[in-house]
């Protein structure tokens, strides 16, 4: 690899020679790491045109290197960096600044500090990953991805790659959404009122970011999706938390005063427990007495293996009060990062012309490339796959927590990737979850999954979509013997 010459430059207020310079420059470079054995440094006509300087200092500070075992020559190739130059420290870092600024007052509006709860980078390396969302090698279809995205690589597709949609999206997969994915949730809807996003956390940020400002109040549930909790913090609007129960959100208790609800009712996050039918007409009702809109995050309907997915509250809509969020992220892969707004058409101009301001719009190519394995099938047939998959996992992770005696205090009566589990009142999951860890077991601790400070600390999420089967009943045993 050839080090670029733009990496060399001659500071005004240097000391020395240029020759000794230039020899400082190559040093450092090599001693910090930045220069790596074997690389090729610029020719001495190259660097010397760079820096304004004549080739026969360069030639000179290089012989020096050389001399010094920092450089090697080879032939009429160019020098490179010397196989048995000087090793840089282990504890080398590049030299910084000092820094005047202060950045407690220079910063305006803060965006950390949210509690959203955090899984290791390194999950997969765990035996016992009983981590939610994430997917599972074994049964993704990588064959078929592949030919999709060399599809939308080709000549055909050239326009759909390399085209600036700017607020646009890409119209074969609008259709699909329109024509496939959403008549199966029960919603019609023209392409005006849908919006490509960048996954289902995205969606819900330009919904909060148009609907809500520091004098509206938004309902949210208790416990909830953490993303959104800080979404809604980072607002400044008034946030109403309403606890959940066996049914999702009671509509009795949302709030007068509420402007927007946001609400998961085919499976409420983290629980898992699904909406009923006349829960949710009544949850309609309750909005049109509030006159307040519902968002609705319809995450995870697709794997509805135990019974058929209940009717989209967007279904049932008849005021045009539901915006509806989904995700091609969390049924085909998380780094997808692409899901889809459907909503009135004023509102979706509006979220549209948001997205355009910050990111114009989701990769072309990611784009093409999902409608193509939309379109041809490829879906589907993953969809049902992964069903069947999760299915046999629900089935031994139900009974392995049975026969330990341990609480599953919600799960989705259609399906689902995860179950919601208690365990003895005053035990602290985040310190269980990091004594799992230590035995190669992962679980996601319950306390971030609330609102308020008073959250409790004995619940715990247990995935089931990135272990096998065979795995799930010692990985119980684990969890059930660091509780004794």
């Amino acid at each position: 690899m050839a080090i670029p010459v733009e990496t060399f430059f001659l500071t005004p207020d240097a000391q020395g020679t240029l020759q000794a310079q230039i020899q400082q420059m190559v040093a450092e470079g090599i001693l910090s790491g930045r220069f790596q054995r074997g690389e090729r440094l610029p020719s001495t006509r190259a660097l010397a045109r760079h820096l304004g300087v004549s080739r026969i200092t360069v030639t000179l500070s290089y012989t020096e290197l050389q001399a010094n075992d920092y450089l090697t020559s080879r032939g009429r190739s160019g020098y490179y960096v010397s196989d048995s130059a000087p090793e840089p420290p282990a504890f080398s870092t590049p030299q910084k600044r000092h820094e005047t600024v202060d950045w407690s007052r220079a910063i305006g509006q803060r965006f950390s500090g949210g509690v959203t709860p955090r899984r290791p980078s390194d999950w997969a390396r765990y035996r016992y990953p009983f981590i939610y969302g994430q997917t599972d090698p074994t049964l993704f279809d990588h064959a078929n991805w592949r030919l999709c995205a060399i599809q939308a690589l080709g000549v055909p597709n050239f326009r759909a790659l390399t085209t600036d949609y700017y607020d646009q999206d890409d119209p074969e997969l609008i259709e699909f959404i329109a024509r496939h994915t959403l008549p199966r949730r029960g919603i019609i809807a023209n392409p005006d009122e849908i919006l490509v996003t960048m996954g289902a956390q995205n969606a819900l940020w330009l919904t909060t970011q148009v609907l809500l400002n520091p004098r509206r109040t938004a309902v949210i549930e208790t416990p909830c999706y953490p993303a959104l909790r800080d979404i809604l913090t980072l607002s400044r609007c008034r946030l109403a938390p309403v606890p959940v129960d066996g049914q999702g959100l009671p509509p009795d208790a949302i709030p007068q005063g509420a402007d927007v609800i946001f609400t998961t009712p085919s499976h409420h996050c983290p629980t898992s427990v699904t909406m009923p039918l006349d829960r949710r007409r009544a949850l309609l009702a309750r909005a049109r007495d509030l006159d307040a809109l519902i968002v609705e995050d319809d995450y995870e309907f697709e794997t509805a293996y135990l019974a058929p997915a209940s009717p989209a509250l967007k279904s049932l809509d008849t005021d045009g009060r539901v915006i509806y969020a989904g995700s091609f992220s969390k049924s085909l892969f998380p780094g997808l990062r692409l899901g889809y707004l459907v909503g009135s058409a004023e509102f979706i101009q509006e979220a549209r012309a948001l997205r355009a301001s910050v990111l114009r719009h989701p990769p072309g190519h990611m784009q093409r490339t999902a409608a193509y394995f939309l379109r041809l099938g490829h879906y589907d047939a993953l969809i049902k796959r992964t069903a069947k998959a999760l299915h046999t996992r629900r089935l031994v992770i139900e009974a392995e927590l049975a026969h330990h005696g341990l609480t599953v205090a919600g799960q989705s009566t259609h399906g689902g990737s995860s179950v919601w589990v208690k365990l003895a009142a005053g035990l602290d999951t985040a310190q269980l979850a990091e004594t799992l860890r230590l035995r190669d077991v992962l679980i996601e601790p319950g306390q971030p999954f609330f609102v308020g400070a008073d959250a409790p600390t004995n619940f715990c999420r247990l995935g089931y979509s990135s272990i096998q089967a065979d795995l799930i009943p010692e990985g119980i045993s684990r969890l059930a013997a660091a509780l004794t």
